[in-house]
């Protein structure tokens, strides 16, 4: 069996990028906020959320970019090319927008087999013809062998949103609901066991998907998004751990409502992980006025990636820095933290 190492340094001051600063964990969080935000700051990147929402003229799109350097390139349930696809459409979709068009740029290694380009390009336009949107331009570039993990891919996207359409962190209010469509933690576990060659008896499958779709069909009903997120890097509690704080209010969640498969708590048990932290690509979290969650489960159960959604937690009162709290099996609340660094490194 491989060793199992985890890569979770403290938070300490770091002259160099390490790895840890893409876990989704308090060191991105410290790099995108004291390096890249305040570089770039500007109204519109301080909404920090997953698409930017532009005004033009009389219509209002989102838009996009995302990079994917998965290892392995192909695990049980997608490869690199569905992931790049899928997480891009989800992201327009977090923002409420119909996904129109994508991009896609390679950067590909010396060597890497043209067989295997092949079928993660297929992979690609399947997952975007399914969605019903286009691939419509992009760039290539070739790096000496040992420069990189066979490809390096990334996709940028536009959507279309409606003009009333205000689904975001600043929406939040105080008695909403929280909402997850489905099961956490089997992606990361699953690109894991495929990658270090574990030898469990296991059905674990990543969850990679495009849940546009199922965005579509609660904004045609008319359901009031206040704010959505694909659990992605960092996995649920990283993500509502940065919703809180950003909008500023004590976001509770309930662990006997957290929808985990019971192959998946097994082998975190095993493992040490905390499927909280582990990360989703076919997950999202959605937070809503409560009088309209009936509705919107209603719409969700009908949908086949929404048929495991449930509330598992709501917004509470506001505070000044905004916090994530559990409460357990046992009944005692704790307050979740962001991990200094990552569990389990790249597998998005």
């Amino acid at each position: 069996m491989t060793e199992i190492k985890l890569n979770c340094p403290t938070p300490l001051h770091y002259e160099q990028i390490v790895m840890a600063h893409g876990g989704g964990g308090r060191l991105m969080q410290k790099l995108l906020d004291e390096v890249i935000q305040p570089i770039f700051n500007n109204p519109i990147l301080e909404q920090k959320n997953d698409s930017a929402v532009l005004q033009l003229d009389h219509s209002k799109i989102a838009f996009t970019t995302d990079s994917y350097v998965v290892k392995p390139l192909f695990f049980p349930g997608g490869d690199i090319g569905k992931l790049a696809v899928c997480g891009t459409l989800n992201d327009l979709a977090m923002s409420g927008a119909k996904p129109l068009y994508l991009t896609c740029s390679l950067i590909l290694e010396e060597g890497f087999a043209i067989q295997d380009l092949r079928r993660i390009l297929m992979s690609m336009q399947e997952t975007a013809s399914a969605a019903g949107v286009c691939i419509v331009t992009g760039d290539t570039k070739v790096v000496e062998h040992g420069k990189a993990d066979g490809v390096y891919i990334n996709t940028a996207g536009v959507g279309s949103l409606e003009a009333n359409q205000n689904c975001s962190v600043q929406a939040i209010r105080s008695g909403d609901v929280i909402i997850v469509n489905s099961d956490i933690g089997r992606h990361g576990l699953a690109v894991m066991l495929e990658r270090d060659g574990f030898d469990f008896e296991h059905n674990i499958q990543s969850d990679c998907a495009d849940v546009s779709g199922l965005v579509g069909c609660l904004t045609k009903a008319g359901i009031d998004l206040h704010c959505m997120r694909d659990l992605t890097r960092g996995g649920l509690a990283s993500t509502l751990i940065e919703l809180a704080t950003t909008a500023g209010f004590r976001l509770e969640v309930k662990q006997q409502d957290l929808p985990v498969q019971d192959d998946v708590q097994s082998l975190c048990e095993i493992l040490g992980f905390d499927p909280l932290y582990i990360a989703n690509e076919g997950c999202f979290a959605l937070i809503i006025p409560e009088d309209e969650a009936e509705k919107a489960l209603k719409i969700m159960h009908s949908h086949a990636l929404g048929e495991q959604a449930k509330i598992i937690g709501k917004v509470g009162d506001a505070v000044d820095r905004g916090v994530l709290t559990i409460k357990t099996e046992f009944g005692m609340t704790r307050v979740l933290d962001l991990l200094s660094g990552e569990q389990l490194p790249r597998i998005c």
